[in-house]
């Protein structure tokens, strides 16, 4: 099975790629076959409804989607939400999500905001038949010290969720 962790923050500093990164090597230790796309690196074009979707880096970036079994998204929350660069890639990216099973990775800075991501799930539920893991990492700023994972809690959640996409990926995929 192939996995996929999308980093969502354009941000050098960013939380969320550190959660990413995190769950990247936890699906390394339990040998799965995982790949962690940076969207701060890839640079996709904002959606038009046009002619972005011919874009090279819009079609690598779906076919890598089209690809996966399951997907970790890493998403900053500003404002109660996940940020535009999200959003952005899921409308570019589109029927590439598909009944893939998808789980979620947020970093914020406070307590209120853990709903964030419900939007998102809902439209990816909803348009795509995507299906949700229903346990999700949110981690607030005080989970970190600079650059590092500084609260084991934090760690054990990433571990769960990262079990989570290999325990639902297995059994759904398995059906087929």
């Amino acid at each position: 099975m192939k996995y996929l962790i999308i980093a969502c923050s354009l941000n050098p500093e960013s939380k969320s790629r550190i959660l990413a990164q995190a769950a990247l090597e936890s699906l390394k230790s339990k040998n799965a076959d995982v790949e962690l796309i940076d969207l701060a690196k890839l640079k996709l074009p904002l959606c038009d409804g046009g002619a972005v979707y011919g874009d090279p880096a819009v079609q690598e970036l779906a076919g890598k989607v089209e690809a996966a079994d399951g997907i970790l998204i890493a998403t900053p929350i500003y404002n109660y939400t996940i940020n535009a660069a999200v959003k952005n890639m899921i409308e570019l990216t589109g029927r590439a999500w598909t009944e893939k099973i998808a789980g979620f990775l947020c970093a914020a800075g406070g307590q209120g905001s853990y709903m964030g991501i419900m939007s998102i799930a809902s439209s990816l539920m909803l348009d795509f038949r995507t299906i949700i893991i229903p346990r999700f990492v949110y981690a607030t700023g005080d989970q970190f010290q600079g650059d590092q994972i500084s609260h084991e809690d934090l760690s054990e959640r990433i571990e769960q969720v990262s079990d989570e996409l290999l325990r639902f990926t297995s059994a759904l995929r398995s059906s087929e």
